[in-house]
């Protein structure tokens, strides 16, 4: 039997179903509450709401589960409030002057260095392969698991439900992302209960959410097997695989320094556009009377601005000029700060 209805989907569901807790009273503020506002910790989601079945109908019809899976993997979810909170308040929001201590310390370059002759081998394999600069992938890992040491503690299936059910901003996004968690369990025999990960679903020493798993994940280590989790083969090859295919260029550029300000209006433009501006390199060496080297390709730059800290700078921003490979790691992670401080890692290791 199929869930195809809502007689049958209340049939199948009503047993993992307990009477919700009322939605917590929200403060008449002015502002529109946020999504961890509007919920309780723990609270059972509603598995008969029509996303779901529709959701499960997906999963049944397109994808082959059958109900005896799909109510061990789903019955008694619940919404974790912290997953709410934290998606509204992440790191990369953090200015840079706070932000980048957080990953650029001594004991990450200590490690990193160690880890590089450590892997220097597989790292020639991977560099060859892939055409990544082993620092930046190095940097990568330090930056997203402190070298596979610190892969989440969060649930991955009920935060991938949380943020479906619970944060709509982003609600259709995090469904595409809960069915390909739940393909690649089922492709791979692991239990989808038994994953850590961050509170954005990301899980592994990759820190891949599931759909970069699908797309990015290669084996590297001979058995065929995508493991993120446990091979350094597979991490290091599927972190290179991910950035070589957004556009990195072995031993190209990846950012030069501008100044403390912008000396042209369409500069400026192009760094209000965050990660999204785009600007000839040949404006930004002219305006900014810069010795920029080249651009493979002669492709765009980015404009970036990077908080200094108030107390020790009566500048406001350091300007850097980001390159294909910088952009290449904003494919990796949106924000321009955290580009900057796997970049700045990996200029790290390199220092004697």
């Amino acid at each position: 039997m199929r869930i195809t209805s809502l007689s049958s989907s209340a049939l199948l569901f009503a047993a993992l179903q307990l009477a919700l807790p009322p939605a917590p009273a929200v403060a008449q503020t002015g502002k529109a509450p946020k999504a961890a506002d509007l919920v309780q910790d723990g609270q059972l989601i509603d598995l008969q709401q029509p996303k779901y079945r529709q959701l499960f109908r997906e999963l049944e019809q397109k994808y082959g589960f059958n109900q005896d899976e799909l109510r061990q993997i789903f019955q008694g979810q619940k919404i974790s409030k912290k997953v709410l909170e934290l998606m509204d308040r992440p790191w990369e929001a953090k200015p840079y002057y706070s932000y980048s201590p957080l990953f650029v310390t001594e004991q990450n370059i200590r490690t990193g260095k160690a880890k590089l002759r450590e892997h220097k081998e597989l790292l020639d394999r991977v560099e060859g392969q892939f055409g990544v600069n082993r620092e930046t992938i190095v940097a990568i890992w330090a930056v997203e698991t402190k070298f596979g040491t610190n892969q989440g503690g969060f649930d991955v299936l009920q935060t991938l439900n949380t943020l479906f059910d619970a944060y709509p901003r982003r609600s259709d996004f995090f469904r595409g992302q809960l069915i390909d968690f739940l393909r690649l369990c089922k492709e791979n025999g692991i239990d989808p209960h038994g994953i850590k990960g961050s509170y954005a679903g990301a899980f592994g020493q990759t820190q891949f959410i599931p759909s970069s798993f699908r797309s990015f994940a290669v084996s590297f280590d001979g058995d065929r097997k995508r493991d993120v989790w446990n091979s350094v083969p597979d991490v290091l090859a599927s972190i290179a695989n991910y950035i070589g295919k957004h556009g990195w260029v072995l031993n190209a550029p990846v950012y030069a320094e501008l100044g403390p300000e912008l000396k042209d209006s369409r500069l400026i433009a192009a760094f209000k556009q965050d990660r999204k501006g785009r600007i000839a390199w040949q404006t930004v060496r002219d305006t900014q009377k810069a010795n920029l080297p080249p651009s493979p390709g002669s492709r765009p730059l980015s404009i970036v601005g990077l908080e200094l800290d108030p107390q020790q700078s009566a500048q406001a921003f350091r300007y850097v000029a980001g390159y294909p490979n910088f952009q290449a790691i904003t494919e990796w992670n949106h924000s321009n700060r955290y580009a900057m401080a796997v970049t700045e890692l990996a200029e790290a290791f390199k220092k004697p």
